[in-house]
């Protein structure tokens, strides 16, 4: 429990190779990149480091490799989601043994889940653990809402969950988790999972954000954070502005090819996102690299 849930976290890419097979010494060369950039935390295999499509030996490889790498210099979150409860407690349990400090648990997916449902799962999990647990609410992906209200009550009754994750992109959800949290007596922590949220989600009482942009920019990302808890609320508005450009490019297509191939086109061998997920048009490639140019040119990192 003495790992706090704060600052900018990146759901770090997964490198590949050619064939597809997970490239660890690229991930070494990334995680080390990233705490350069002043990062808060790293989260392995979360939806920007492809988790929905790595088998669970390569998550432990992944995971394995991190917590190696890391060695204690910031916290090591690890997304041990899955659509049964049953396999969630198996990967969350085995993700703790290989050493990681706080769980991100993503909803489960593809059949529609009752409130009550994803209430019983949560619960269930965190009596089979012994590290913070941080829900992950990303509906336009798993198809299943985590409420406001559900999340408060979690928070209430389960000592283990910490914090949560909002993806959903909707100001009001987020707003609302943390609202409803603060009312709790406990130090619960309210990440933005969309990046262009996260200075506002600081300024309403959040913790942080788990940053996919970071994998390009991790100092901006970075930055923001820093700028906030320092009371230099204009530049810390700056930094935020300056990745909407960036985010435009998603457009054309998901955001996770677009951050991976940003992140080659900057120079380090990562590869491909795993297929079939892994096109990106000819007029989104070249706008990808117009903005890249231009965030350069504007020193960007």
């Amino acid at each position: 429990m003495a790992k706090e849930i704060k600052g900018i976290i990146p759901p770090i890419i997964t490198p590949m190779k050619e064939d597809e097979t997970i490239n660890l010494e690229e991930l070494r060369n990334q995680i080390e990149r990233q705490i350069e950039g002043g990062v808060h935390a790293l989260f392995a295999f979360g939806t920007n480091g492809e988790g929905y499509i790595l088998s669970e030996q390569e998550k432990y490889e992944v995971l394995e490799a991190m917590v190696d790498q890391v060695k204690g210099r910031v916290p090591v979150y690890a997304g041990s989601g899955c659509i049964s409860t049953k396999d969630t407690i198996r990967v969350s349990k085995e993700a703790e043994r290989l050493g990681a400090d706080i769980l991100s648990i993503i909803t489960p997916s593809f059949a529609v889940a009752s409130q009550k449902e994803l209430y019983d799962h949560y619960t269930e999990v965190a009596k089979h653990v012994n590290i913070p647990i941080v829900l992950y609410n990303i509906p336009a992906r798993t198809g299943n809402k985590l409420l406001p209200e559900t999340v408060q009550k979690l928070a209430k009754d389960v000592d283990l969950i910490m914090g949560a994750k909002d993806s959903s992109g909707d100001w009001d959800n987020l707003q609302a988790y943390i609202r409803l949290t603060k009312e709790l007596d406990k130090d619960f922590r309210v990440l933005s999972g969309n990046d262009s949220l996260i200075l506002k989600s600081l300024q309403a009482g959040g913790a942080g954000g788990i940053a996919g942009c970071a994998n390009v920019y991790p100092k901006v990302l970075s930055s923001i954070y820093e700028l906030f808890q320092a009371g230099k609320l204009e530049e810390a508005q700056k930094a935020q502005d300056s990745i909407a450009s960036f985010r435009a490019v998603f457009k054309y297509g998901n955001p996770n090819t677009v951050v991976k191939k940003a992140v080659k086109l900057l120079g380090y061998p990562v590869g491909d996102c795993r297929r079939p997920f892994n096109y990106l048009s000819d007029e989104g490639m070249e706008e990808l690299k117009k903005v890249l140019e231009e965030n350069k040119a504007a020193g960007m990192q």
